[in-house]
């Protein structure tokens, strides 16, 4: 596990490249099958949208990570990706242990995570993210403690396999899948929240996926294209 990275010493894939697009840490490669350079903004486009207008604690992923009136859990965010559903917590006043297992993803977290902090708008939600680069299928008990982090929830997004009929409708996720590949150790990883999370494990699935295989969740819930399923150890309480 490790609190830096260092993108001037990370191995890519042949055809994928790290370097600076106007100030931001990007990803990039062939234009034609990857798309644009892909970066972590969290002070603009998508991601301040969504902060402005997404709906608050009304938003799928708010509720399922039990914020509600008076509740704001610890969350960690074992699966965080490209830390858009971790900015959305945080904005919400969570206080969220982002860890992602593949560096180069990791590295561009690092760099909007560090630009976010220095604008205003974002710096006050930024404080909120700690991040940590690390397999949390092997090591989740292990990175929550040494970041001293209270694991009340844990919130899964496991890569889902996709079906060539449908495969990489958005050239970013081909680029994010060269690099992180599908989640085969996703009832590992599954095994391993249940063991750490105090209060609940959130799992995000394709609305029409089956479950992880492993213990059967007890509540699940539904958005019009992905869904939450909910294991429930214990009552979220106020604080």
């Amino acid at each position: 596990m490790s609190q830096v990275v260092n993108p001037s010493s990370l191995a890519l894939p042949t055809g994928l490249a790290l370097s600076y697009v106007n100030g931001q840490l990007a990803l990039s490669g062939d234009e034609r099958q990857y798309g644009n350079p892909l970066s972590v903004d969290f002070a603009a486009g998508k991601a301040a949208h969504r902060r402005q207008f997404g709906g608050g604690r009304g938003q799928l992923v708010a509720r399922a990570c039990g914020l509600a009136k008076g509740v704001t859990p610890c969350v960690v965010d074992a699966t965080a990706g490209l830390g858009r559903d971790s900015f959305v917590l945080a904005s919400l006043g969570a206080q969220v242990l982002l860890i992602e297992r593949v560096a180069a993803i990791a590295a561009l977290l690092q760099d909007g995570l560090a630009r976010a902090a220095k604008t205003d708008a974002t710096a006050e939600i930024a404080s909120r993210m700690t991040l940590r680069h690390g397999d949390a299928a092997e090591q989740l008990a292990a990175i929550v403690a040494s970041a001293a982090f209270a694991p009340d929830v844990i919130h899964l997004d496991p890569m889902f396999p996709h079906r060539e009929k449908s495969a990489l409708v958005k050239k970013e996720m081909r680029l994010f899948r060269e690099l992180a590949g599908d989640d085969a150790d996703a009832p590992r990883l599954l095994e391993a929240a249940l063991d750490v999370a105090t209060h609940r494990v959130v799992v995000k699935r394709p609305r029409k996926a089956p479950p992880i295989a492993g213990p059967a969740p007890q509540h699940t819930l539904e958005g019009k294209t992905s869904r939450y399923d909910l294991y429930v150890h214990r009552s979220l309480i106020r604080r």
